[in-house]
């Protein structure tokens, strides 16, 4: 197998095709954007930002890396790897759109078969999190940027992944070939259930309803991800939740409950939808 960066990348500016060159990359226009001394580049402009520091902070980046570490999501990323690699060209690139810490990236990559070349971006609004992304895996490509305007050149991706993230679908659309893929992974109805039982006073009851087909999309299938795992000790339940929404929703009284946990079995549920980018949309 191939790992390498991916390069169709464009200028957040004025969408022309950026080129690399001596510590930087750089559009026809002058537009130049330099590369951290992690790896990385930085394709949000500022007028973009609607904050100083958008995204997750420099701990909740920290968190997920140390529960993702531990194993709980191994299966999600097994199939999500395995789901994206079916019926893939044999020279194809990938992005992961709101790649946080680049976890379900680096797992990707090590599933890519012998003979495979596959081209790979990871892109989040944190540049906590593409800072930490960067620093451990050098074959892939890391940008800070926004999914509601993707540094991407239009029609080179053959596979977008969005994982408990923030969908745009018209960009999505945009940036994939005609037949490229976006996988999409989202919270089931009883995704930690346990852990929210704990922390809310009572849980709204799901509201169930068949979500649209995104324009110029096609649903191939939705794969359920179902499974049951024990977090031991107070530290990994707090990175946890740390790295959900859940951490901001909750009451003080729910996280001093949550605070004061030494242990929690708890269901992993979430749903696997795959959709293929239709011709002539």
């Amino acid at each position: 197998m191939s790992i390498t960066p991916f390069s169709s990348l464009a200028c957040p500016l004025d969408g022309a095709p950026l080129h690399p060159q001596a510590g930087c990359w750089r559009c026809a226009s002058g537009h130049s954007f330099d590369v951290a001394s992690q790896g990385y580049i930085n394709l949000l402009p500022v007028q973009n930002k609607r904050s100083r520091d958008p995204g997750d902070s420099r701990e909740m980046v920290a968190a997920r890396r140390r529960f993702l570490e531990a194993g709980f999501y191994h299966r999600i990323a097994a199939a999500l790897a395995e789901a994206a690699l079916t019926d893939l060209p044999v020279d194809a690139a990938c992005l992961d759109a709101g790649s946080g810490e680049g976890y379900y990236l680096r797992q990707l990559a090590g599933a890519v078969p012998e003979g495979h070349r596959l081209s790979l971006l990871g892109l989040d609004i944190s540049k906590w999190a593409v800072q930490s992304a960067a620093k451990r895996e050098k074959r892939a490509a890391w940008v800070v940027g926004s999914n509601a305007t993707l540094p991407v050149l239009s029609g080179t991706l053959d596979r977008v992944l969005c994982l408990f993230g923030f969908p745009v679908y018209p960009e999505f659309a945009r940036v994939l070939k005609p037949g490229g893929q976006l996988l999409m992974v989202d919270a089931g109805p009883d995704h930690l259930r346990e852990l929210r039982e704990i922390i809310y006073p009572s849980l709204k009851p799901e509201k169930v309803h068949e979500a649209a087909c995104p324009e110029g999309f096609e649903l191939l299938g939705v794969e359920a991800v179902r499974f049951g795992v024990e977090v031991a000790g107070a530290a990994l339940l707090a990175d946890l939740l740390a790295m959900t929404p859940h951490l901001h929703r909750a009451t003080p009284e729910g996280r001093a409950r949550a605070a004061a946990l030494t242990g929690l079995g708890l269901t992993v549920d979430v749903k696997l939808s795959r959709y293929v980018r239709r011709s002539g949309t």
